[in-house]
């Protein structure tokens, strides 16, 4: 008897745990609502998850299994289980943030003593951490050359799910009555209902988002992922994230998608669509060494910034009512959707960080209450590069403005229209110079919309400066 702990990997095919466990013999499937996890936890993520694991356990129970789910400790909850039920295995995949890692070793502890092997498969990413270094063996802090190893290493086959025979029915087993096949509902778990509009998400959710992808809009993404209107991205980061799809599925999707295509421009744009899947991959490379970037700047000397403490600037942020329309269009679709568009993404943190010099952690924290596929490696690479502290990040003297960025990439307002009703009769034009106008403009144009909160060349401005202080320039 074998118990397979899920966590994210939150389906059964493509599932390298699983895959092993069911190759020693049968599985019984199991999760538990890690109370310490659960506290980082938000409405948003919960609840996605709760769906995901609500399709994983019909697949179960359609292959004659159950997946057995109970609230607690897994350092205590697992090892009465493996005891209750003679389990001779308890299999899980690796998770590579500290936290988990710190939690896994406890596990790996208490299931020792109490003599019950225990196994940790790689399968969160392509390309563990520690195998892709530079010459001398060291972690890569710059991507350029990650990614080109990472694009020429040869990547591992999908997993086949395992078949119904291999698959434990606990009826009859002498399970603690404290598991059970029924899950908690948010508000058992001290959760809200989210006010986001979230999509499905499954294993079959997310091969459906897979498929379209690379039928078409893969040979797009190189030239249109920057426009939000186009919605010629994935849309696969929150499967990817509590793994309601394996990586190595997607990847093998991917090359398929290149073998198919047409032309060499077509193959370039799959290669570009991977290469963020090595960007993915290479976070996950410098959380792992370096744990401490969750909260404390990668770069040591920005720790001497001066920040600015504006709790309205930043509630104005969070809201949508900052006056600069692609800023405030991507902070609603946050807010409607616990997912906002990559480009997007990049400028209401260039515009947090620069504009309204706000710390990243104010929006690295945000993001973490709102975003369903929020990822400790991916949000934190992606906030410190853009506020010019992390690894490999944009140059603090090069900043986003947020006016041009709308007009270059939202060039007909379509997508700021979509989020932002107060401009949805405004003509593009004007809307792209909103920080032009005249109070009189404004009022007479969208007479609901805000005004700019801050002068972007101004903020500029200050910005640098604020940087060369701190870099004692």
């Amino acid at each position: 008897m074998n118990v397979h702990w899920h966590r994210r990997d939150l389906r059964a095919a493509d599932n390298s745990a699983l895959a092993n466990a069911a190759s020693f013999g049968p599985v019984l499937p199991v999760f538990v609502f890690d109370r310490q996890i659960l506290q980082h936890g938000s409405s948003v993520r919960v609840a996605y998850m709760l769906d995901a694991l609500s399709s994983l356990g019909k697949w179960y129970h359609e292959h004659g299994s159950t997946l057995l789910v109970t609230r607690g400790d897994p350092r205590e909850v697992l090892p009465a289980l493996a005891e209750a039920i003679d389990a001779e295995n308890v299999l899980w995949n690796k998770d590579y943030s500290g936290l988990a890692r710190e939690r896994d070793a406890d596990v790996r502890q208490a299931l020792a003593e109490q003599g019950v092997r225990r196994a940790s498969y790689h399968d969160e990413i392509c390309h563990e951490p520690g195998s892709i270094t530079t010459n001398d063996g060291d972690p890569y802090s710059v991507f350029t050359y990650f990614g080109r190893k990472w694009q020429d290493r040869e990547k591992e086959e999908p997993h086949d799910a395992p078949d119904a025979d291999k698959l434990v029915d606990p009826t009859g087993l002498s399970v603690p009555d404290r598991w059970s096949s029924t899950l908690p509902t948010l508000d058992d778990l001290g959760f809200d209902e989210p006010d986001a509009t979230l999509q499905p998400a499954s294993t079959d959710a997310a091969r459906e988002r897979l498929e379209s992808f690379c039928a078409e809009d893969i040979y797009r993404y190189d030239d249109r992922r920057d426009y939000p209107a186009d919605g010629c991205t994935s849309q696969l980061s929150a499967d990817l994230k509590w793994g309601t799809i394996g990586i190595r599925e997607v990847h093998a999707a991917t090359v398929e998608a290149a073998e198919r295509a047409d032309t060499e421009d077509e193959r370039e744009s799959v290669e570009e669509f991977q290469s963020q899947l090595a960007w993915r991959e290479f976070y996950t490379h410098v959380l792992f060494f370096n744990p401490e970037v969750v909260t404390e700047n990668y770069k040591e000397y920005e720790n001497s910034i001066e920040w600015r403490e504006e709790p309205e600037h930043l509630s104005a942020w969070k809201t949508g009512e900052t006056g600069y329309p692609i800023v405030d269009a991507g902070m609603r679709q946050l807010l409607s959707e616990g997912y906002m568009h990559n480009r997007v993404r990049m400028i209401v943190a260039s515009f947090l960080t620069k504009d309204l010099m706000l710390d990243w952690r104010e929006g690295y924290d945000w993001f973490r209450e709102r975003l369903a596929d929020h990822d400790t490696a991916n949000d934190n690479g992606g906030w410190q590069w853009a506020a010019s502290t992390g690894t490999d990040s944009q140059p603090y003297f090069r900043i986003f403005n947020p006016m041009t960025q709308g007009e270059r990439y939202d060039p007909d307002a379509e997508y700021i229209k979509r989020y932002v009703p107060e401009l949805a009769d405004v003509e593009p034009e004007q809307i792209h110079s909103w920080h032009e106008l005249s109070e009189t403009q404004r009022r007479r144009l969208a007479p609901e919309y805000h005004a700019p909160i801050v002068d972007h060349s101004e903020r500029r401005e200050a910005a640098i400066e604020m940087f060369e202080a701190a870099r004692g320039e």
